[in-house]
């Protein structure tokens, strides 16, 4: 194939300073002939622009300028204008899509987890808008519970209940009530800050009378379908909180701990024996009743050192070593109902059996000894065991989870410091047989971090067991982002799911609404709905009546069964229940007037967002009381986001400060920057490291967009371009020349694919389709097209009004299409490119439509040959950088190797824009590899050792007998290849194999998908010398920037100092760089004395040269 015809010049063009016509920065005159404020306007100014300017022109937006005056000035914008307000007025008759916001506790502050919920909370509400959809977005927060009282007892140096309940209860309840809003005012500012448009005027509040008794209603239907009871159960407990703890509670607390191993002799009676058990809780050996031997399992008896052990036979090399003697083998049925001696008798005398060896299906030999030691109080299993066999009851451990008196040298220690103490007396006792530490998961207080207890203890209980089912099938109609929450991490907590232990033994939050009789003979029971049930029972009790504690508390009823009085029961509800019922309780359902029909047309919701470990809190009691009440699912889409960590990948820690204040990182980067950042860089439901120099790539993404701007106003304006009616004729898209049409067509396609991104909830893949645009726009379109914009030409340049056109069009779509992801920067563009230009503009970008693709607009065969010839430049580039070439040195060919016919003729077509692109004279399209490429192609040991073993020589060979051209294109489609190894065929996958490209003497290669790009590196003295003319052109350049020339100033320089190639260059391509730069003529030597010249000392190659330079008009 012939090459390509070399560009014009070998020198490529460097940009002229901006126009002279442009008036000065920050002067661009609002209506009424009112100077615009300068820079960014300031917080609470009015942003101009109301009404149609006399001229059109567009008034500049610094890069430079502070990203938080200028989000400031477009906050209060939003603030006085009712922007927000007008949005949904707007689309007031519109279909309705429902966002529920999860309500954050304001007793402490927010950190960059909430910026990245609140970003992605934002971004859906503001695109369903755009396309037309009613999103109210009530603001909620989360008022009861332990994450108050704890703040409270801190402020107050208190430690636990009874601190509490010397304190004095009411008082505390009114200290929790006004301890919820400590920093509310720092949440309402983070929220607004970020751009997070909600209803902060009218939220709901969970401790508010309203939301409290529609907790109660729901707590009253769930008792009337007979799912509401009181139990005696193994519960998760916090001895430091003394309260219990749910399931899902539990699920959001655990951390990897190393904890004691033991392994213990229990002495059997009657025989010269000890059962050996395994257990990580040596505090509970304290409380044993029995021992737990699976019955079927086979057991032996074991002599070691003397000594006869029994244990599970699988275990016994595990745990008691090689040198054992085996004696006998026993079933484990065959040592049920062996006695053996306690090992502390701190229990006393008992008045059931105990201290036998039982039989239980949850025994296994996967480790420890096959033999479980079970302390009912403790476990689970072991209390069924226990019940099951009529066994003891003993519990050594107070609630605090302290040892009771009775337990001798350990009573008043807390348990698990104990621990070491119990073990030190087993050892010296010789009971100890073995001791190790292990690593492993173990439950902590999700919110005060004290290590759990699983504890016997009376509460009450929702029977979502009863709903198991229906739990699950309800949530496989939920679209869940990722997927693999549904039946991972969710429905695993389903499928798993226990009874709801409800009630919490503390004091702020929403009471149990549960009556008790007062007589021990009549077991009634009555709940209530509301106040004005109570009422209706006794009319004494005040209308105003505080639904908590203590005042509820004093309130008798009349027992429904004998009539006699009837307490309310002490306890308060777990604060998860309060969250999970806002669908309705945020409308004070049913009691309030227009309740039901709020609710009505607002459940299930359509959205909801928040972090990974709200699968075991929010989105499990949503999910759980819509069904318990509804029989249906609360949400139906749920889009699940990861943990933000810091730069090494661990956890934001207060204690590790490990992180900056949000509000430090906002006044430095802007929320945009913020937004951005996490929209690009987080995968749904992956952890996403956050440090500042991410932040700072993710600006400048946004800086390369208003540098597109900046371009488009400096000229544009200097040009009197008019994008309004009676202005500047507006040319057809097949009139406009062929890189009009592809931007046009990638800005279609692109929204396009960010439209199908965010229908998906694939923020990233909607952001970065964005990204990808932005990059090609500035970084080609621009760079391509720019010298259209400097040209001097005017009404008779069509290309000139069709560039302008085309990228005023272009700017006005991105500003849209950005407004969900960066609200702030897309108000601004929208006024400066459109309110303040256009009558009939919206007042805000947020009161537009979102835009739709035009596939009319579409090329999708330009688009690949624009994108082919981009690729090949990058290529080109990235071999440059490989051999330390600047761009502005020239090089003689690049040569584009490639086997597709159809590629080659399209690349070909733009060869003359990809060696302008290159600074190459010619680039040549060829299909002839062996000429200037080799393909080495090896196994990858790593992935075929494994696989192949002593075959793999075998493999080797077998693969060196290909054309290693071939094997590396089978690579690159992904084909992989079939080898005959030793008379057996073997296919190796794309990614067994490990091509590599060398290129031959005098060449650089670099290669993607196919296509190879290679560089003629070889450099002749005629373009070394244009390569340093370019660099004399480019000083040049510079000085004119920085003196600040107009655009269409002609100068006169004078280069003095050159000598050798310098002076040879300069000589040869003077009247180039004379043209380029503006300049009436190049000179070599000094300038005459009298003249008025601006000097510049400037180094090139190693030479110290001065330029001289002056205005000649």
């Amino acid at each position: 194939m012939p090459p390509a015809p070399p560009p014009p010049s070998a020198l490529p063009p460097t940009p002229p300073p901006p126009p002279s016509a442009l008036p000065p920065r920050n002067s661009a005159r609002a209506p009424g002939g009112e100077a615009a404020p300068s820079g960014a306007e300031g917080a609470g100014r009015p942003l101009p622009g109301e009404g149609l300017r006399p001229a059109p022109t567009f008034r500049p937006l610094p890069v430079e300028r502070s990203p938080k005056e200028s989000e400031d000035a477009v906050r209060s914008f939003w603030k006085r204008e009712r922007i927000f307000e007008k949005s949904l007025e707007r689309v007031r008759s519109g279909e309705r899509f429902v966002f529920y916001e999860g309500p954050p506790t304001a007793n402490g502050m927010p950190h960059h987890g909430h910026v990245l919920t609140r970003a992605i909370k934002d971004l859906f509400p503001r695109y369903q808008t755009m396309r037309g959809r009613r999103v109210e977005r009530k603001a909620g927060w989360d008022t009861h519970g332990l994450p108050v009282e704890i703040e409270v007892e801190r402020s107050l140096g208190l430690e636990g209940k009874q601190d509490v309940e010397r304190y004095g209860v009411a008082a505390f309840v009114e200290r929790c009530k006004e301890s919820v809003w400590k920093y509310r005012r720092e949440w309402e500012e983070l929220t607004e800050r970020i751009g997070f448009w909600l209803d902060l005027e009218h939220p709901y509040v969970t401790y508010s009378k309203e939301y409290v008794e529609s907790v109660w209603w729901a707590l009253k239907t769930i008792h009337e379908k007979g799912l509401l009871y009181k139990g005696h159960k193994i519960l998760p407990w916090c001895p430091r909180d003394m309260t219990a703890l749910s399931s899902h509670e539990v699920g959001q607390g655990y951390r990897r701990v190393s904890d004691p191993a033991i392994t213990v002799a229990f002495e059997l009676h009657g025989v010269d024996a000890a059962m050996l058990a395994w257990t990580t809780t040596p505090w509970t050996l304290l409380s044993n009743v029995c021992l737990v031997v699976a019955p079927e399992v086979d057991y032996v008896y074991a002599r070691r050192a003397g000594r006869i052990y029994v244990l599970a036979a699988e275990r016994v090399h595990a745990v008691l070593g090689d040198d054992v003697e085996i004696l006998r083998r026993v079933k484990g049925a065959d040592l049920v109902g062996k006695h053996y001696r306690p090992l502390f008798d701190f229990h006393g005398e008992l008045d059931a059996p105990s201290h036998v060896v039982v039989s239980g299906e949850f025994v296994t030999t996967d480790e420890g000894t096959g033999v479980v030691h079970a302390a009912p109080a403790f476990g689970e299993d072991d209390n069924e065991v226990c019940r099951a066999n009529g066994l003891a009851f003993v519990n050594l451990v107070e609630p605090s989870g302290r040892f009771s008196p009775a337990c001798g040298p350990y009573a008043g220690r807390f348990v698990k410091e104990a621990d070491r103490d119990i073990i030190r007396e087993l050892r010296a006792r010789g009971a100890l047989v073995k001791e190790e530490r292990i690593e492993h998961e173990y439950p902590h207080c999700w919110r005060c971090k004290t290590p759990l207890l699983y504890y016997a203890r009376e509460a009450w209980f929702v029977r979502t067991t009863a709903v198991k089912d229906r739990l699950v099938e309800l949530n496989e109609e939920i679209s869940w982002t990722p997927e693999r929450i549904r039946d991972g991490r969710f429905g695993d907590f389903l499928a798993n799911n226990r009874d709801w232990a409800l009630s919490r033994e503390r004091f702020w939050g929403t009471p149990l609404p549960v009556w008790e009789c007062a007589r021990e003979d009549c077991g009634g029971l009555r709940v209530v709905a509301s106040v004005a049930e109570i009422r209706a029972l006794d009319p004494s009790v005040p209308e105003d009546l505080d639904p908590h504690r203590p005042g509820v508390d004093e309130v008798v009823l009349p027992c429904p069964d004998c009539g006699g009085p009837a307490r309310r029961v002490p306890e308060v509800i777990d604060c998860w229940f309060d969250s999970g019922a806002m669908p309705f309780a945020q409308w004070g359902y049913p009691h309030l007037p227009g309740s039901r029909e709020r609710f009505a047309e607002s459940f299930p919701a359509d959205f909801i967002s928040e972090a990974i470990d709200q699968t075991r809190g929010w989105f499990y009691t949503l999910h759980a009381i819509a069904t318990l009440l509804f029989d249906r699912q609360a949400y139906r889409r749920c889009l699940v986001l990861g943990h933000v960590l810091d730069e090494q990948g661990k956890k934001l820690s207060k204690k590790d400060k490990n992180y900056r204040p949000p509000a430090e990182v906002l006044d430095e980067h802007g929320a945009d920057a913020f937004r951005w950042f996490f929209y690009t860089c987080m995968s749904p439901g992956q952890g996403v490291r956050f440090f500042d120099e991410a932040i700072r790539d993710a600006r400048r993404t946004l800086i390369k967009l208003l540098n597109v701007y900046r371009f488009f106003q400096e000229y544009a304006s200097a040009d009197g371009f008019d994008p309004r009616p009676e202005g500047t004729p507006r040319p057809a898209v097949d009139e406009r020349e062929a890189l009009d049409r592809w931007v046009l067509s990638f800005l279609h396609s692109t929204t396009a694919r960010v439209r199908d991104g965010l229908d998906a909830y694939d923020f990233q893949r909607a952001a970065g389709a964005l990204a990808e645009f932005l990059e090609g726009l500035s970084n080609w379109y621009l760079r391509r097209s720019r010298e259209r914009g400097w040209s001097k030409a005017r009404p008779e340049d069509a290309s000139k009004w069709t560039f302008w056109w085309t990228l005023y069009e272009v700017l006005t779509v991105v500003a849209r299409l950005l407004a969900p992801f960066t609200p702030f920067l897309a108000e601004e563009l929208h006024r400066v490119l459109e309110r303040e230009v256009l009558e009939d503009a919206a007042e805000s970008v947020h009161l537009c439509g979102y835009p739709e693709s035009d596939a009319r607009l579409v090329d999708r065969d330009l688009e690949e040959r624009m994108a082919l010839a981009r690729r090949a430049v990058a290529l080109g580039l990235s071999v440059r950088r490989s051999q330390d070439l600047r761009v502005r040195q020239p090089l003689a060919r690049a040569i584009a190797l490639l086997s597709d016919p159809r590629q080659a003729e399209a690349l070909a077509a733009l060869a003359e824009v990809v060696a302008d692109e290159l600074n190459v004279q010619r680039v040549e399209i060829s299909q002839d590899f062996d000429t200037y490429v080799d393909f080495d192609v090896r196994v990858d040991f790593r992935k075929l050792g494994p696989r192949f073993g002593k075959r793999l020589g075998a493999v080797r060979q077998a693969l060196a007998a290909l054309d290693p051209r071939e094997v590396a294109a089978s690579a690159r489609e992904g084909r992989g290849v079939t080898l005959d190894v030793e008379g057996r065929p073997e296919v190796l996958g794309p990614d067994e194999l490990d091509v590599r490209l060398n290129a031959k003497p005098g060449f650089a290669a670099a290669e993607e998908g196919g296509l190879v790009v290679v560089l003629d590196t070889q450099l002749t003295p005629e373009l070394v010398r244009a390569g340093l003319a370019r660099e004399v052109q480019s000083r040049i350049q510079a000085s004119r920037k920085e003196l600040d020339l107009p655009y269409d100033a002609v100068i006169e320089v004078f280069v003095s100092g050159a000598s050798g190639d310098l002076e040879r260059a300069l000589s040869e391509h003077g009247s180039a760089v004379a043209q380029e730069t503006q300049a009436q003529a190049l000179h070599l030597g000094e300038p005459p004395p009298a003249a008025d010249y601006v000097r510049r000392p400037i180094r090139v190659d190693g030479s110290a040269l001065e330029l001289a330079l002056r205005v000649v008009s």
